[in-house]
């Protein structure tokens, strides 16, 4: 799509003070949404503890992993982030057009359609979850207890699927209308639901399992032999499913106070509707493309053995913790300001508001993936490493740990090019991305995983050189939407970040070979050591290059002390 070019100042006039001053009232809410995602992601990883200490990384914890990605595709095509991308434009030009009262029935309109699509989707995926598992998962034919519980899983976690869009759609109407204390807390809910009522549904499974591995936690006793893990990873499964309903029911009082009303109504022929529908169709199709990714992905790490599948999800999740943290809240709270400049036309407000959420992203997610290479071992021993989680188990999980970090900026900065293109009406761009990322992740996983035997880690490259890819041409394409420089990356900017970074890596590397800890007090210490001082010297050389991105985060993530601190600095 060609954009209509205002008068554009030179690249030079595009000060860094302009752009902070255009988005400061994002920067406020960034911090809001970052606290409430770090919530969110503290009890995610709370979650994935509960599952190593339990399973640790055996074929049940493979089977609940494949299972939960079955009915997940539905989060992926219609929710994180979807929804809003083909949903936010229309519904900000009608609430700014047409008033509230048209916009809250577009709403309705576009829920009842989408249940209307989706409620037959999830009875045809219960009725053909063996097929998919077969599809997806291969490898897990070999053996047959572990394809049956991985389908008997998926089909009870369905219903999930359905959930999980229902909180979609509210968080979409939520982010509209800028409230974004709701739908942040909606994750942390789900894991609180997940966790507790997983662990409740676990006992009553089985709860001569569930005692054996809390009396080895706390007196050492022998594990082995002990019956009931299938039962108690059924019991997860269920807690999902009530993770599920607490995230909606956390979200409706707050989206009942912004004045939205339900009505039952489609509206199949109006204009406004087709064009939501338009704008989702491409959306939709490049969420495919990802799962097809995924399920590639897991096709592969499915012919690799019993604990593979494990070792890549411990792994992500500890990637998804400053994606989710810094990534997710700042392409939620840009988001609604980016779309306002498209929608008029503003390409010099558009292109700021972008530069500024990619300096953002790139100040705290560079250094983070720096800490996660360097300090992994420490940090999954730290986290995992107890009940059936070994020592073995936090070597390969370090190991993929490490391969993820590699593209972990271009992960997070994803999350903020991709919704910026649906935003200019550009719906194209992001669909031939995806699809050319399908054809990379098969060659990669090929080249690296069948060729060279890199095993799980080959997997973790894969996904990381895929994602690294798909963020260079993004942001190729948007320099030509724009005729606008990223601010963010002229210059050496860029090259001061990694500068700092840099010795934010030094620093972790050398703390973490001071001395070997034996105890796990002495973990958590040495790693407390390690993440304290390469922080504060990171912290320290962005004062001494002058990065302003730092300041900037400091303002958007720290709080008001934060913020005393960035004003003095």
């Amino acid at each position: 799509m060609s954009v209509e070019q205002p008068s554009v100042p030179s690249p030079s006039n595009v000060e860094t003070d302009t752009v902070h001053s255009h988005t400061s009232p994002s920067n406020r809410s960034t911090g809001l949404v970052g606290f409430a995602v770090l919530t969110s992601r503290i009890l995610g990883l709370v979650r994935e503890q509960i599952c190593a200490v339990f399973f640790g990384a055996g074929f049940e914890y493979d089977a609940f992993v494949t299972a939960f990605r079955i009915p997940n595709l539905l989060r992926d095509l219609f929710a994180e982030g979807a929804l809003s991308a083909a949903f936010l434009t229309v519904f900000t030009e009608k609430l700014e057009t047409k008033g509230e009262p048209e916009a809250w029935l577009l709403a309705s309109r576009v829920l009842n359609l989408l249940l209307l699509l989706l409620l037959p989707t999830v009875f045809a995926g219960i009725v053909f979850s063996p097929q998919i598992v077969d599809t997806i998962a291969p490898g897990f034919g070999i053996t047959a207890e572990k394809r049956a519980l991985t389908i008997y899983l998926a089909q009870w976690m369905w219903p999930f699927g359905g959930l999980v869009f229902i909180a979609a759609w509210m968080m979409g109407l939520l982010t509209v209308k800028e409230r974004f204390l709701a739908p942040s807390f909606a994750s942390a809910i789900f894991n609180v639901g997940a966790v507790l009522g997983g662990l409740i549904c676990a006992f009553l499974a089985a709860p001569q399992y569930v005692t054996a591995v809390i009396r080895h936690l706390w007196w050492r006793t022998e594990l082995a032999g002990i019956p009931g893990a299938t039962q108690a990873v059924f019991g997860m499964a269920l807690g999902t499913l009530i993770g599920g309903v607490l995230q909606i029911l956390i979200q409706m009082p707050s989206l009942f106070h912004t004045g939205f009303r339900y009505v039952f109504s489609f509206g199949w022929n109006q204009p406004d509707v087709r064009r939501v529908f338009t704008l989702l169709i491409p959306v939709v199709l490049g969420g495919a493309a990802t799962q097809i990714n995924v399920f590639v992905n897991s096709n592969f790490a499915s012919e690799l053995g019993d604990g593979r599948v494990g070792w890549l999800n411990y792994a992500f999740r500890l990637i998804q913790f400053p994606i989710g943290v810094f990534g997710v809240a700042i392409a939620t709270t840009s988001l609604p300001g980016i779309a306002r400049a498209a929608v008029r036309k503003e390409i010099v407000e558009f292109n700021q508001r972008v530069s500024h959420a990619l300096g953002l992203v790139f100040v705290l997610c560079i250094p983070s993936a720096c800490g996660l290479a360097i300090l992994g071992n420490l940090i999954v021993s730290v986290i995992y490493e107890h009940g059936k989680f070994t020592a073995g188990d936090t070597r390969e999980t370090a190991a993929a740990l490490a391969c993820y970090a590699i593209g972990l900026a271009g992960y997070a900065a994803i999350k903020v090019l991709a919704p910026a293109f649906y935003a200019l009406g550009d719906t194209r761009t992001p669909v031939w991305v995806s699809l050319i990322s399908i054809v990379l992740n098969y060659i990669f996983n090929l080249v690296l995983v069948r060729k060279l035997q890199f095993g799980h880690t080959g997997l973790a490259l894969s996904t990381a050189g895929v994602i690294l890819a798909e963020f260079m041409v993004f942001l190729l394409i948007l320099r030509f939407h724009t005729h606008l420089p990223i601010v963010c990356l002229q210059g050496r900017r860029l090259l001061k970040i990694l500068m700092a970074s840099a010795v934010l890596a030094v620093t972790a590397w050398a703390v973490s070979r001071m001395w070997v800890p034996v105890t796990s007090g002495g973990r958590m210490t040495q790693l407390g050591i390690a993440i304290t001082g390469s922080s504060l010297l990171f912290a320290v050389t962005c004062k001494v290059l002058g990065i302003d991105e730092f300041i900037w985060a400091l303002q958007a993530f720290g709080g008001n002390l934060a913020k005393r601190i960035g004003t003095v600095w």
